[in-house]
């Protein structure tokens, strides 16, 4: 479904992605995890047309969409849940999403109030809610579980599994590597620019690099 081939991005003279090569396919959750910097959000920011890549392919169905503009796409069916949620605070939840509600039944309780008076949790329910309206089939997620609780963490995490079995494709960033790695098919080890280590997300959460760097263990 998604296919990049030997992407190189640069901030000015910032070399932040360095020949980045990684697929995801029809119906999977991909992930990919690394420290904060290692260019994770460079990644999604780049797929979704919002940056460009030097060099290389980016391909959606098999059609280079890395010169495209970001609308169009969206339009092709791809869509992203921003780093830090970004829903218009003055907007109600209603005028922020209008409509999916099954699988934020939370929202629905909540359609006239201003999105920047709802939880962080609530928050990220909404932003992920909006990028479905699109009815995309391939989901980006960039950092879901930021600023959230333990109990809420969880709570996102099953609805990302949920719109997963509905048949909508997943690729995930995430700093939270044990949750990433437990509800992903396979996963993308990402430092300093470079993608380190590629496999299945159950084998990785066993690598003892991985759990050392990453797990905390």
């Amino acid at each position: 479904m998604l296919k990049v081939t030997n992407a190189n991005v640069f901030y000015g003279k910032i070399h932040a992605i360095k020949d980045v090569s990684f697929e995801v396919n029809d119906g999977e959750v991909v992930a990919l995890i690394g420290a904060n910097g290692a260019g994770k959000s460079t990644i999604l920011r780049t797929v979704s047309g919002l940056l460009r890549s030097r060099t290389g392919i980016i391909a959606f169905d098999g059609k280079n969409i890395g010169t495209m503009p970001a609308h169009k796409i969206v339009n092709m069916g791809l869509a992203q849940v921003p780093e830090g949620r970004r829903i218009f605070l003055q907007m109600t939840v209603m005028e922020n999403l209008e409509m999916i509600f099954s699988h934020f039944p939370r929202l629905k309780e909540r359609v006239k109030q201003l999105a920047g008076t709802l939880s962080g949790g609530e928050q990220q329910m909404l932003a992920m809610g909006r990028a479905l309206m699109s009815h995309p089939r391939l989901l980006m997620m960039d950092e879901p579980s930021m600023g959230l609780s333990p109990i809420l963490v969880q709570e996102i995490f099953n609805i990302i599994q949920e719109i997963n079995k509905e048949g909508t494709t997943v690729l995930l960033v995430e700093q939270n590597a044990h949750m990433a790695l437990s509800i992903a098919s396979r996963a993308y080890v990402l430092e300093t620019g470079n993608i380190i280590k590629e496999g299945n997300a159950a084998d990785l959460l066993r690598d003892d690099d991985v759990r050392k760097a990453y797990l905390g263990n």
